[in-house]
């Protein structure tokens, strides 16, 4: 069995916290409160920088990527997959 990257591990150990990130964003409009109609799931990753958690998504990650239901000029927003998860969560609690 493949050991998990090291990121990953780090980013569910570090749940609580990247839960405290995401609200935070979710009020600075630094993520959006709109749910995704569309998203895609790619791999390898590209070094990018997860929306959420501000760490870089790594060649050995899958990146979840989208963009809000809202009209508007800002780019995909691009996730490790655990951090969107982390990020649906939390803006739907937001939500009620």
């Amino acid at each position: 069995m493949d050991t998990p990257p090291v990121v990953y591990s780090l980013t569910i150990l570090a749940a609580p916290a990247i839960r405290i990130l995401i609200r935070e964003k979710l009020k600075d409009g630094c993520l959006p409160y709109d749910s995704m109609p569309r998203f895609w799931a790619r791999r390898p990753g590209n070094e990018e920088i997860c929306d959420a958690c501000d760490l870089r998504i790594e060649k050995t990650q899958l990146v979840m990527a989208g963009i809000a239901s809202k009209i508007s000029d800002k780019k995909p927003v691009q996730f490790h997959v655990v951090c969107f998860q982390l990020w649906d969560h939390e803006r739907c609690e937001a939500l009620n």
